[in-house]
């Protein structure tokens, strides 16, 4: 450990005391409940290094905040793989990972947020109020079916799932025949955000950005042809707009993006738009029916929808962890990280941080004023956080009025993951 690690928790049982807790929070048996490990260590080690791992784990509001909002703080990037994981560049998977939304800083990252903070405007999300609504009541109707025999089904199968990829599907414009083969694709894909992949990650990982790549390059050539009132058609016009140098955005942009670019582009805003949000959503149902002193005010009084859903992010958020690198030496809890040293920001631990939430692991619809960083903060913050709020309210008001008898109907299944948080199944009794 260096002097600076050193000095970052006191020495001895107390540092390793906090290595041990730290490793407990990835035991399979961690799944439930990680938030009592990460709270004991936060007590005893608010910036923890790992040496290992090479990285240091951050669990208070305050320094995850800003290791997430500082320009001193940067995302992994193209030459950041470039010198440091050189071996990964044969992976397809990387190649994408590294060049996209989440793989790109400054300039280049402003570049490829441009269209899609555009195209993601006021006016689009307005119109997608009603889709949300109607697709929420179908996907319902679905699952009042399969419980119509008092028997319990699959919530996040029939409803977590097919929600958010119905969606994101019908905002991109992918057709409703094709969306069902994209959930595989997509937790595959998703296995990029391990903050350790194994050679089955990488495997699994390369083969789906490889098929999605492809699919969404052939959605866009059918789009050029045969325009629709769909994502994919904005960002073509956007994109030739900008080549001709007919738009204001055009006089900012470096150049317009290329159709591998926006073909990636696409393939991000599809898999993070259902990944997280079929977790959201898991989550934020389980959280209420293991509450239900909780849902009955929800019920009582719909206007608390948007504060369950930000209090559901809060308590049992999709995404418990994100890494940052210190683009110079920085100081973050009391410790310096060298220039190009990582910081992993335990989201899940700071948004129960008791510095900034009393009594932070009640599940409280109420809660008075919730800033959770479930969604990010700063330049990479979620450009698809009120897309998930509005599928997340929607669905818990209808939910909840139209089945008042909901509960569990047995033990749901965690995902094997120690980054993202959802259900791989969630077995629920419409008459409980």
């Amino acid at each position: 450990m260096n002097a600076s690690a050193a000095g970052q928790t006191q020495t001895g049982d107390r540092t390793t005391n906090a290595g041990g807790i730290l490793l407990s929070v990835f035991a399979p048996e961690a799944r439930e409940n990680p938030y009592a490990p990460l709270a004991e260590l936060r007590r005893l080690a608010p910036v923890l290094h790992h040496e290992e791992l090479d990285t240091r784990f951050l669990t208070g509001f305050a320094d995850c905040q800003a290791a997430l909002s500082s320009p001193a703080f940067a995302v992994p990037d193209r030459q950041w793989l470039e010198r440091e994981r050189p071996e990964w560049l044969a992976h397809p998977a990387a190649d994408y990972f590294y060049t996209s939304l989440l793989g790109t800083n400054g300039p280049a990252h402003e570049r490829l947020r441009g269209p899609l903070v555009r195209a993601f405007g006021p006016r689009r999300m307005g119109a997608l109020s009603a889709a949300v609504e109607k697709t929420v009541d179908e996907l319902l109707d679905r699952f009042a079916d399969a419980t119509s025999d008092g028997g319990a089904a699959d919530f996040q199968d029939l409803v977590g799932y097919p929600l958010p990829v119905a969606v994101v599907g019908g905002l991109i414009g992918v057709p409703p025949a094709d969306q069902e083969h994209f959930h595989r694709l997509g937790r595959d894909a998703a296995r990029l955000l391990e903050p350790v992949r194994s050679d089955e990650d990488w495997r699994l990982a390369d083969r789906a950005v490889a098929a999605l790549r492809a699919y969404f390059a052939r959605l866009l050539d059918e789009r050029r042809a045969r325009p629709a009132e769909d994502l994919a058609t904005a960002l073509l016009a956007q994109a030739a707009a900008e080549k001709a140098g007919t738009t204001e955005a055009a006089v900012d942009a470096e150049r317009p993006l290329t159709d591998q670019e926006l073909a990636d582009t696409l393939v991000l805003v599809f898999v993070a738009g259902f990944e997280t949000t079929a977790g959201l959503l898991g989550l934020s149902v389980h959280a209420l029916l293991t509450h239900p002193e909780q849902a009955a005010q929800l019920r009582a009084d719909p206007g608390l929808l948007p504060g369950a859903v930000e209090e559901s992010l809060r308590w049992d958020g999709p995404v418990l962890m994100t890494e940052r690198l210190a683009t110079r030496p920085t100081e973050v809890g009391g410790v310096t990280v060298p220039a190009g040293g990582s910081v992993t920001t335990v989201l899940g631990a700071a948004n129960r941080d008791p510095r900034r939430y009393p009594n932070p692991d009640a599940f409280l619809v109420r809660r008075p004023e919730r800033h959770v960083l479930s969604f990010g903060a700063g330049p990479h913050y979620c450009f698809g956080a009120a897309l998930a709020r509005l599928e997340g309210a929607t669905l818990l008001g209808r939910l909840l009025t139209r089945f008042p008898r909901l509960a569990p109907a047995g033990p749901p299944v965690r995902r094997a993951s120690a980054c993202l948080r959802s259900f791989d199944a969630l077995p629920l009794a419409a008459t409980g």
